[in-house]
């Protein structure tokens, strides 16, 4: 299955089904504390990895900010998906947000901080962030290779697996595993379908449930 057909099939399923698939195969991949802060809509997309130092201001010299070498990393189909251990400072603002959403990234997920959030809601730019605050990234932090394996809201994400977000939240779906995990999604998918085409025929939830096998009936 080639990547287009990933996107494309993968994009008509929410985050609670992809989360219930990766559940029935025991796999951990729902991100916790991470909140979109602008764009709408599903977003869905292969990760490009970043890990980032943050220390004190002065800590490191300002080209190590190197935010310039984030947003070259993104594009089409690609989701930013940058490490910063949860510290409390901006690695994006206004200006790259506009930056990345003219190389049409897919989305931006950060387990740090943004700022300027006004004007990276004015580009439409997807971008969810553990927090919202002013100051600088600035020789306050190091930007280090790209691509290495990081962690975002407590799930491990390498580069090149596939993060899928709405407005019910993220999850990141192992790249070695996304064939069969979208397979099992989809068939999840078929049965919501058909739970709701029968409630909405007039059928109480539990007997639509128990006929299409979403919840078996319980035993009396």
């Amino acid at each position: 299955m080639n990547e287009n057909e990933i996107l494309e099939r993968g994009a008509a399923i929410g985050v609670g089904t992809w989360s219930d698939a990766l559940d029935e195969l025991g796999i951990n991949g729902t991100i916790h504390g991470i909140a979109r802060q602008s764009g709408s809509g599903c977003m869905i997309g292969f990760a490009v990895t970043a890990r980032e130092l943050s220390g004190a201001l002065g800590d490191f010299e300002k080209a190590d900010f190197a935010v310039g070498q984030l947003i070259e990393a993104t594009g089409p189909g690609k989701v930013l998906m940058v490490d910063m251990n949860g510290a409390p400072i901006s690695t994006m603002g206004g200006l790259a947000a506009l930056a990345a959403r003219n190389r049409q990234a897919t989305a931006v997920v950060i387990d740090g901080a943004c700022r300027d959030l006004d004007e990276i809601r004015e580009t439409g730019l997807w971008l969810s962030s553990r927090w919202v605050a002013p100051t600088t990234g600035k020789t306050r932090v190091k930007l280090l290779p790209i691509g290495c394996d990081i962690t975002i809201g407590g799930i491990s994400v390498s580069q090149g697996d596939l993060v899928v977000g709405d407005d019910t939240g993220i999850v990141v779906v192992p790249r070695a595993r996304v064939e069969e995990i979208l397979v099992k999604a989809e068939r999840i998918l078929a049965i919501d379908e058909q739970v709701e085409k029968l409630i909405r025929a007039g059928e109480s939830f539990g007997s639509a449930a128990a006929a299409a096998g979403y919840i078996p009936a319980r035993k009396t």
